[in-house]
């Protein structure tokens, strides 16, 4: 069994920051605990916009505080988020998360990530075996 502590957590190198300061996660569980699945608590900062397009990652993202939307840009669709609402990145969406007020987010990543990604220019992780 695996127990770990959010705040604990965030006091390691589990926090990971993002460059521009939109964002951060603390990975909670990561590709080398072997669960088949990665789980993080992210934080989209009030008034930010990230471009995120996870070509090599499924991600589902559970709102538990804050909102915003989530704006596909395939398409120009925007989906407002709020407290209770998930969103399926089922399709590779590659899309914007704006933070009207700081979001807290539960995010499942499959294949899991190794805990040091950052997205990179294009919006993405490097695959799994990179």
């Amino acid at each position: 069994m695996i127990v770990r502590n959010l705040e604990e957590a965030r006091q390691s190198d589990r926090l990971v920051k993002s460059e521009n300061g939109n964002w951060d996660s603390t990975r909670l569980l990561l590709a080398n605990d072997n669960g088949g699945f990665s789980f993080h608590i992210t934080r989209i900062y009030e008034g930010t916009e990230t471009h995120i397009h996870y070509k090599h990652h499924y991600e589902a993202v559970f709102c538990m505080e804050g909102e915003g939307e989530v704006e596909t840009l395939a398409d120009g669709k925007i989906w407002p988020i709020k407290p209770g609402d998930i969103y399926i990145l089922d399709q590779h969406d590659e899309h914007l998360l704006r933070a009207s007020k700081t979001m807290h987010l539960a995010c499942v990543f499959t294949p899991p990530i190794t805990g040091t990604e950052v997205h990179r220019e294009d919006g993405s992780y490097a695959p799994a075996d990179d």
